[in-house]
């Protein structure tokens, strides 16, 4: 039994946007080193709540930690700490590929970010594209190059909104590999309408409906129909 302190732990948040309230008193511990899908349909909350995770939006009420830090003390040293995969691949269009990565690599103060964008490219499958804007390229290239971006840094806990976004077949293999770390391993905050890229990725999953947490359980021994049937059944409840 992993007795260390959570990874991430979330008492009470909420958040609304005018009269809408798009999450309403979460509470969520995330183990170090723990892979959790997020599932839930359009409107749930769940990039709601990767957002506030990711220091992009403050809640309206409640608090978490990370690695036991707080945005509001310890934002430099959580952004050291946290990569993200969000909607929006936050890239430089008129930079070429390398130019992106080494650009952020800097911003974390990487002692090689030429050295370590050119790793991430190859892992990618870009590095024959390193040279070319990023405007030139497909969305699903885009994705690419922001999963690079977010393991710039090497960082402790990945926050992942849809990160098979406009990813093919080939493209979506990619994530287990990037996930992978030698040593203490990553905690991942992974949500997606993709019950299949979650259950393939992770070892527990909560289902998000309405703002709220309709269902968790483990993913372990669970089946493809076992779990559709199951986020069906919390989703339609609501």
């Amino acid at each position: 039994m992993n007795t260390a302190s959570p990874a991430i732990a979330v008492q009470g948040l909420g958040k609304r946007y005018g009269p809408q309230a798009a999450l309403k008193s979460l509470d969520l511990a995330v183990a170090p080193g723990e892979r959790l899908a997020v599932f839930g349909p359009n409107g749930s909350g769940k990039t709601t709540l990767l957002r506030i995770l990711s220091g992009l939006t403050r809640q309206t009420k409640g608090e978490f930690t990370i690695a036991g830090m707080d945005y509001r003390r310890d934002g430099m040293a959580l952004r050291q700490k946290v990569g993200v995969v969000a909607h929006h691949p936050y890239l430089y269009e008129d930079l070429s590929a390398e130019e992106n990565l080494r650009f952020y690599g800097r911003m974390f103060g990487l002692a090689d970010p030429a050295a370590r964008a050119e790793a991430l490219l190859a892992q990618v499958g870009l590095a024959a594209r390193r040279r070319d804007k990023a405007r030139t390229f497909s969305r699903g290239m885009q994705q690419r190059l922001a999963l690079a971006r977010a393991l710039l840094h090497d960082p402790d806990i990945l926050l992942m909104d849809e990160p098979d976004t406009g990813l093919d077949q080939e493209g979506s293999h990619l994530i287990q590999g990037l996930l992978h770390r030698e040593g203490a391993p990553r905690t991942v905050v992974m949500a997606t309408h993709n019950l299949a890229l979650g259950r393939a990725h992770c070892l527990r999953f909560l289902i998000l409906a309405a703002g709220r947490i309709a269902h968790q359980s483990s993913l372990e021994n669970i089946g493809t129909a076992e779990l559709q049937e199951t986020y069906q059944r919390y989703v339609t409840a609501r």
